[in-house]
């Protein structure tokens, strides 16, 4: 993508109304009438507290508490529990369900090729009132759509026959449609993990930082509790994500030294109009936030707590 695009995009992004296209997500749809105690025994948020019209981001782990996915959870009332995750895990969360779900009233249908989804995201993006993920149905150019709060605006899901003139209709509105290179960007900005890149089965919740978004401490028994809770009272995680900040793209994969030790090794890595370049990686603790660390080849990168400034 050319400079002057991208410099473009990301402005819309982070000052006006932009449009990404993130139709490609995976989506599933859950009915029956133990759907949500089914999840709640799964999942590492409380679902089962949830009401129409609210939802929550979880995690689905393994037995030893490592994240073998991330997904967010949307109550819909009588038309049952609508699921969105990343297109990568789709399957693997499919197969979770339909393992795990025998004698139980939960059925499950694919709904990733049957919705679109289009995220605004932006100063001027935020359509819905309340907390991160509450939702609501509403009419654009004529189609039903569900509006859903995010960290970075509003998502608007509808039906794929419905997209483009849902999309035109926001475009008309003022929306700028954006790249998902920009929308990464936004996304390193604000620290925000991406399952896949910053996030695979080698991780527990705490060390990314998803305690508060992703888990409930409150609620009864699901697959990991025992060590994500054990970690939260009891100990300290020996990594944690932080940014690293500094002169020179670090390209992903890059391990980062503190004097001799390999302390973390790149995982999103981006270069910002605003900031210069930037990446992500699980840093180990003895890394504080100010520390210098170096890369073979010379290059240096400086730790710095998440969102970037």
């Amino acid at each position: 993508m050319a400079v002057d695009t991208l410099t473009a995009e990301y402005e819309a992004l982070t000052t006006g109304v932009g449009l990404v296209d993130r139709s490609d997500r995976g989506k599933l749809l859950l009915t029956g009438s133990q759907v949500k105690d089914f999840l709640q025994r799964q999942a590492s948020n409380d679902v089962e507290g949830l009401a129409d019209g609210e939802g929550c981001y979880a995690a689905f782990l393994t037995p030893k508490g490592k994240m073998l996915g991330d997904m967010r959870v949307f109550d819909a009332g009588a038309a049952g529990v609508f699921v969105d995750t990343e297109r990568s895990i789709l399957q693997d969360l499919f197969n979770m369900i339909l393992r795990f779900k025998l004698g139980r009233d939960v059925e499950i249908a694919k709904r990733t090729l049957q919705r679109g989804l289009l995220s605004l995201v932006g100063p001027g993006a935020h359509r819905v009132d309340g907390l991160e993920h509450t939702h609501r149905l509403q009419t654009i150019a004529g189609a039903r759509v569900r509006l859903v709060a995010t960290q970075a605006g509003t998502d608007v899901v509808c039906d794929t026959d419905d997209v483009e003139r849902v999309r035109g209709e926001l475009v008309a509105e003022g929306a700028i449609p954006c790249g998902e290179d920009a929308a990464e960007i936004v996304r390193v900005e604000a620290g925000r993990p991406l399952y896949g890149v910053d996030l695979d089965d080698t991780v527990i919740p705490q060390e990314a930082g998803l305690n508060e978004r992703a888990v409930s401490f409150t609620k009864g028994c699901y697959v990991g509790q025992e060590t994500v809770a054990r970690l939260f009272y009891r100990g300290k995680p020996n990594r944690r994500l932080l940014g690293l900040a500094g002169a020179e793209p670090l390209a992903p994969g890059t391990e980062l030294r503190l004097g001799e030790r390999v302390v973390a090794t790149v995982r999103s890595s981006v270069v910002s109009p605003a900031r210069g370049p930037l990446a992500l990686a699980l840093v180990r603790r003895e890394a504080e936030v100010g520390a210098e660390l170096s890369a073979d080849g010379g290059a240096t990168a400086r730790v710095v707590a998440l969102p970037f400034a």
